[in-house]
């Protein structure tokens, strides 16, 4: 295989995985991990990727970046889905207690399955969100429905601010579904915006019991700021198994971690 070959066949990983890890490609290609950092470095040149630990990121995957919420309902729909499935069927049929969900595309196809899931919960379950998204869909269930309120963010259609995470900090929400842009050994749960990092880190530090639900193309992602470590995650729901380094990681925070 020639170098261009090879190097457009690394831009459409990157597009449909966002990540690509030298070792991966070295075995994929048949090349030595030489071979491959040197692509990689002639496509950091061309501005096509960003290099980092152990292989490289699209180039919107920068510390700060982050997709509004209307374009990123449109990407991985069907993996979404499937974590919502998933995640939602880690609670019991007849479940009879509280439930807050987080901002995001991947929480809200938790949301999206929960009605359907606890039909037979007669009414004992409370859903709490401070995403306005979540809040709309839900509206009509037989749900319980509690909206905490604060500054809308229109990136995300969510409440942030001093309100919102002071409205948080006085529940106990027997499970928290949370979301992240990042999720890494090294780094643990991230996202791009500090208020947002600031709410997350709210629901973790109220919850019982936190469910982080995240399609893998977050997996080695570290964002600007930091909002929980692995040992926050009681079960992680994802759509493929992460890398040894992350999975081995996970185990010895004593994660559970589901594939849906």
């Amino acid at each position: 295989m020639y170098a261009m070959e090879r190097q457009e066949l690394v831009e459409r990983l990157l597009r449909e995985e966002g990540r690509v890890g030298v070792v991966d490609l070295s075995t994929r290609f048949g090349v030595t991990t030489e071979t491959i950092r040197r692509d990689l470095a002639l496509l950091e040149e061309a501005g096509t990727l960003r290099r980092v630990h152990g292989g490289a990121v699209a180039t919107d995957r920068g510390s700060t970046v982050e997709t509004p919420v209307a374009e990123r309902a449109l990407r991985k729909g069907d993996a979404k889905q499937a974590i919502g499935r998933r995640a939602a069927a880690l609670l019991d049929a007849g479940f009879r207690g509280s439930v807050y969900l987080d901002a995001g595309t991947t929480v809200s196809a938790v949301a999206a399955a929960l009605p359907l899931h606890l039909a037979h919960s007669r009414g004992g379950a409370e859903i709490v969100t401070h995403s306005m998204t979540i809040a709309h869909d839900l509206a009509g269930s037989d749900l319980g429905l509690t909206v905490i309120g604060g500054r809308i963010r229109g990136l995300t259609a969510a409440a942030v601010g001093a309100e919102t995470v002071n409205a948080i900090s006085h529940l106990r929400p027997d499970v928290a579904f949370v979301g992240t842009n990042g999720l890494s050994d090294g780094f643990g749960l991230s996202t791009p915006d500090p208020d947002e990092a600031a709410v997350k880190a709210a629901i973790i530090a109220a919850a019982r019991r936190v469910v982080v639900v995240t399609d893998a193309e977050k997996f080695g992602a570290e964002l600007l700021v930091r909002f929980g470590g692995l040992t926050d995650i009681d079960d992680l729901v994802c759509d493929a198994t992460p890398a040894s380094g992350l999975s081995d990681a996970l185990g010895d925070a004593g994660a559970e971690v589901w594939i849906a």
